[in-house]
C-alpha cells in the first residue's frame, strides 16, 4: 500500500533566527492559551486528574487502543509516567484494558463513556478556541497552518492505518 508522500520542503525558505524565535515564541504563547481555556474544566475534575491526563484521554479517543509504549511515544512520557497517568485513568473509571490475544504483555487501552465525557468536556473549550483562532486566521491559513503544526510534531503526527482521522 503506498501513502502518498509529503511535498518536498522548499529550499528557498530560509528563517533567520529572529523569526525562528518569534515563530517558537507563538507556539509556547498558543499552547498556553489552550490550556488557560482548559484549566477551568480540570480544576472541576473530581478525581483530581490533570493535563497530562486530558492528553492521554484525547489521545485514545484519536487511537483507541493505546499502550504505556505507544503513549510513551507520542508525549514523551516516560514509561514510568505513562503507565501512571493510565492507572489514573483506570482507576477513576475513565479508560479500561484488555488483554491482546497475540501479545499477552500488550495491554490495549480504551476510553469508557465517562472517559469519552471527561475528555469532551475539556477538548470542547480547547476547540473553540482553535476555532475562534481559525476563523481569525482565515480560511486560507488553516491548511498552512495545519501543515506547520504536522512537520513540527514529526511522526508523532502520523496516523495508524485504521485509527480515526
Amino acid at each position: 500500500m503506498n501513502a502518498a508522500l509529503p511535498p518536498a520542503a522548499d529550499p528557498r525558505l530560509i528563517l533567520r533566527a529572529e523569526e525562528l524565535d518569534s515563530a517558537l515564541e507563538q507556539f509556547l504563547l498558543a499552547e498556553a492559551a489552550l490550556w488557560m481555556a482548559a484549566d477551568p474544566a480540570l480544576d472541576g475534575e473530581p478525581h483530581k486528574l490533570g493535563r497530562g491526563h486530558f492528553r492521554a484521554a484525547f489521545l485514545l479517543k484519536r487511537r483507541p487502543g493505546l499502550g504505556v509504549n505507544d503513549l510513551t511515544r507520542l508525549t514523551g512520557l516516560s514509561k514510568q509516567g505513562a503507565s501512571r497517568v493510565l492507572r489514573d485513568l483506570i482507576e477513576a473509571g475513565y479508560a479500561e484494558t484488555t488483554a491482546n490475544v497475540e501479545d499477552a504483555r500488550r495491554r490495549p487501552t480504551v476510553l469508557t463513556e465517562a472517559g469519552a465525557a471527561f475528555e469532551a468536556k475539556i477538548a470542547n473549550r480547547m476547540r473553540a478556541h482553535l476555532s475562534a483562532a481559525f476563523r481569525d486566521g482565515g480560511l486560507d491559513a488553516v491548511l498552512g497552518a495545519r501543515r506547520i503544526m504536522a512537520a513540527v510534531a514529526g511522526p508523532r503526527a502520523a496516523r495508524r492505518i485504521g485509527s480515526p482521522s
